[in-house]
């Protein structure tokens, strides 16, 4: 068969129903041609079969044969001519809805059938009066989410109150006393706020990218801190260890020598007793067959030149005693404990230097302070006025006579921290840290339960305050303590800075809420007038 004209136009292949290119196409009766489905569909909704076209009537419905002629003209028209001519779409261009297999580019969308066209198809709505009335527009994708499902009208202004599109009917009825505006205007409105919105989003992303970053800089902080540690810990267990061997070998080397020294003793001491048994044994040889003779003038001459016998000896008093091991262990063990004990301050100082990193500024919050105390302008000195001041009422102060309490501005809920407190020349004082909620009217002990952890001094006694107290033992005069706190990992530790030792450290505590520094001062001491200084960490004491 020759190949179709490529001259024709669409119009010449198209069907005069859906005005698209035919579709198994089929003739009337009368001689005209339809898509088998168009005309069946058309004929469904008559009460009387005609020709669409010439309105010619038909007694009975008619049965239409496909017309091989005009079904293979269009199949190669289609694959010839619209192939060629297919246009190339941008991704944000309407499509025709009408066209089949390739969608043309839509150059109108039409308000009244929600259906969007190309040139060809839009023909009708340009050419027959009823399709004349329709409202076309420029061309729309999704359509029908554009109307309104209610008044079937396009949603053209914007309801400030609901926050939602409507149309005009909307503003008459549901949306009357509403303030409406143009979509275009609330368009603006929202696209600035998008903006600002958008604006904000990349701070957040920027803030996220920030804090990933500062994790993966705190884990390789970490890590080169747990290298470190791990080196000082391996330095003083292969110290201990080279200690315990040396002491060791020094004990073992003891006990020896004083065995051997013993068995030096016991061997002279036998060589000894050997001699005189053998120069007695010689002894008794010559005198014993004297006794046997009776040549008197022999026997006096003989017994005239024995030699005289040895010194007599009191071997009843000479003894070999077992070395004495007592204390020979417990001398080393003093010297591998001053050698553990050297090594121990070597890592308490070394500890202590790493929490002094975790340094917080804190200063005394007067809102909080008994009426007994007195405190200094810049809030760093805390001490016993010994006369009770009258102050307004309060929520946040201690009031309870034993409660000479203050408490800093400060609070942390989190992380790490850790401040130093002078206590030089005090004689009973109180540190550590509380939560938030404690009493501060009453009196219930001051102990983990009831959200105190300190460490307390009394004339020479020093404990945690726990239930039972924990006694601490006490080296020398306390005159700066340092307190370092691990609020997510339930640790309070406290050192004497100026000896640079461990004191104590609470372990596995439970902290709900925020922590505040805590200072106390005597309840009974009245000669205490010594303060509590907050000092500033100096890392090179």
């Amino acid at each position: 068969m020759a190949s179709a004209n490529t001259s024709w136009s669409e119009e010449n292949f198209s069907c005069p129903i859906c005005l698209d290119v035919f579709s198994s196409p089929v003739s009337t009766p009368c001689g005209h041609n339809f898509c088998r489905t168009c005309i069946n569909k058309f004929w469904d909704e008559q009460v009387q079969c005609k020709c669409p076209i010439c309105n010619m009537f038909f007694d009975t419905r008619p049965d239409p044969q496909v017309n091989i002629l005009v079904s293979e003209m269009a199949d190669q028209f289609r694959t010839t001519v619209r192939v060629k001519e297919q246009p190339c779409f941008e991704p944000a261009e309407v499509l025709c809805d009408v066209c089949t297999g390739t969608q043309l580019k839509a150059v109108k969308s039409c308000l009244m059938c929600f259906t969007s066209y190309c040139q060809t198809h839009l023909e009708p709505h340009q050419r027959v009066a009823g399709l004349k009335k329709h409202r076309l527009v420029e061309p729309m994708d999704r359509l029908e989410d554009r109307m309104c499902k209610k008044h079937d009208r396009l949603l053209e202004l914007f309801c400030q109150t609901e926050q939602e599109c409507v149309c005009q009917f909307c503003t008459e009825t549901d949306h009357k006393s509403h303030p409406v505006v143009p979509l275009k205007e609330e368009y603006e409105v929202k696209s600035a706020l998008l903006g600002k919105i958008e604006a904000e989003v990349q701070q957040m992303i920027q803030e996220r990218k920030l804090k990933i970053k500062e994790i993966k800089e705190t884990v390789e902080f970490s890590k080169k801190d747990a290298d470190g540690v791990i080196a000082d810990g391996g330095q003083v267990f292969t110290a201990l260890m080279r200690r315990v061997e040396k002491c060791r070998d020094d004990f073992n080397q003891t006990v020896k020598e004083r065995l051997k020294t013993t068995e030096k003793r016991a061997e002279d001491l036998i060589k000894e007793l050997e001699q005189e048994i053998e120069d007695l044994t010689n002894r008794s040889s010559e005198v014993k067959p004297l006794p046997h003779t009776e040549d008197h003038l022999h026997f006096l001459q003989t017994f005239r030149s024995l030699k005289d016998p040895p010194p007599p000896r009191d071997w009843t008093t000479v003894e070999v005693r077992p070395p004495s091991y007592v204390g020979t262990l417990r001398r080393s063990l003093d010297q591998l404990e001053e050698t553990l004990n050297m090594e121990m301050k070597k890592l308490c100082d070394a500890e202590l230097r790493r929490v002094q990193q975790y340094e917080v500024d804190v200063t005394l919050d007067p809102d909080t302070a008994s009426p007994w105390v007195i405190l200094s302008e810049d809030g760093k000195q805390v001490h016993d006025g010994g006369v009770e001041k009258i102050l307004f009422g309060n929520p946040k102060r201690f009031t309870h006579y034993w409660y000479r309490c203050v408490l800093t501005r400060q609070s942390f809920s989190s992380g790490r921290f850790y401040f130093e407190v002078q206590v030089k020349d005090n004689t009973e004082w109180g540190l550590g840290v509380a939560r938030e909620s404690i009493d501060r009217k009453g009196w219930k002990g001051w102990t983990p339960e009831t959200g105190y952890w300190t460490l307390d001094y009394n004339q020479d006694v020093l404990v945690f305050r726990d239930n039972p107290d924990v006694d601490l033992p006490l080296r020398a005069e306390l005159q700066k303590v340092g307190v370092f706190v691990d609020y997510d990992e339930g640790l309070v530790s406290f050192y004497d800075v100026e000896a640079r030792v461990h004191i104590y450290s609470a372990t596995g505590c439970t902290f709900t809420e925020p922590l505040y520094p805590i200072f106390n001062l005597s309840s009974r001491q009245k000669a205490n007038s010594a303060p509590l200084i907050i000092s500033p960490v100096n890392q090179t004491d």
